[in-house]
């Protein structure tokens, strides 16, 4: 099975409530980041029921439950909890009904309360979930949050990157992360970066060291994770090569199947990359809101030919 969420942490992070804490769950994981409301279970239809996603009792589920004789609780109870759940949580700080806590301890599946309303905890934990089980690739590089824009800076080693990032740091963007970008596919529309823990807020600058830019600059310079929308590929200037100077076309790079804008940009002496980077990130903003400076040009080029044509 691949990567998993444990127990003790989906606990930590929604504050549940342990109703059954002598059921050991230090090892237990979850590894589908989907919930199930199990109301076909309880009256008795296990047909694909998915007993591998966390099981949510909402208001109908438990007043659905109240409606049974103690001997049909019992069957669905074992019937129910026989199944490799991970857990079963109650909204709206619902205490299980008589006998199932019981159950639950004799098949070892932890049992949770929460004071949120049922459709607010589930979206949230989805939320949660999705992320931290999103595929995920360690790749070479810089991510800077500017003017909002997630721009990630590639380009091969000692090129510049991290300058850069200082750079746009002092000039007020803030940094997710240097060296190592954690690429998580959260939907097919949308990767989000964030940095390993060990090297958190850090950056490498070479002759320098190591400069902890939360430190150096406030909580305000950076933050822990971003959504990826632009790449930066740094290359050294060549002669021979040609390079994009209107930009009607764009180009693409792709991580984990979804594609990101792509813009290589020649490094040269003199070259301010900040401001360069900048430039990018509110052009690609005004291309989003649906204004395009090169198809600007090339339509005001085209009607001044017509004109001259006449």
């Amino acid at each position: 099975m691949g990567q998993g969420i444990r127990l003790t942490e989906i606990v930590e992070k929604m504050d549940l409530k342990n109703l059954t804490p002598e059921v050991e769950m230090t090892e237990k994981e979850v590894h589908v980041p989907d919930v199930n409301r199990p109301s076909l279970q309880l009256a008795g239809f296990f047909d694909h029921f998915d007993s591998s996603r966390v099981q949510i009792i909402g208001n109908v589920e438990h007043t659905y439950v109240q409606t049974l004789s103690e001997k049909r609780r019992e069957e669905i109870f074992d019937k129910l909890l026989q199944h490799p759940i991970p857990c079963v949580v109650f909204c709206r700080n619902m205490d299980p009904v008589d006998g199932f806590l019981e159950k639950a301890v004799k098949y070892g599946v932890p049992v949770f309360k929460t004071a949120k309303q049922t459709s607010d905890f589930t979206a949230e934990i989805i939320r949660w979930m999705n992320v931290k089980l999103a595929p995920c690739i360690s790749i070479h590089g810089v991510l800077v949050d500017v003017y909002g824009v997630g721009v990630l800076i590639m380009g091969e080693s000692g090129i510049g990157k991290s300058e850069a990032a200082l750079e746009l740091i002092k000039r007020g963007h803030r940094l997710v992360t240097d060296d190592v970008v954690e690429i998580r596919k959260v939907s097919d529309e949308t990767l989000v970066g964030s940095a390993p823990d060990i090297t958190k807020h850090f950056i490498e600058l070479r002759g320098i060291g190591i400069v902890d830019v939360k430190s150096m600059f406030g909580v305000q310079s950076v933050r822990e994770t971003q959504n990826i929308d632009l790449v930066i590929t740094l290359e050294d200037w060549s002669r021979d090569k040609e390079y994009d100077r209107l930009g009607l076309e764009e180009e693409y790079t792709e991580f984990l199947g979804n594609k990101v804008v792509c813009h290589r940009i020649p490094i040269r002496p003199g070259r301010n990359l900040a401001i360069i980077v900048e430039s990018a990130a509110v052009n690609h903003r005004q291309k989003q809101m649906g204004y395009n400076a090169a198809q600007e040009l090339y339509k005001r080029v085209q009607e001044n030919l017509a004109k001259r044509s006449k």
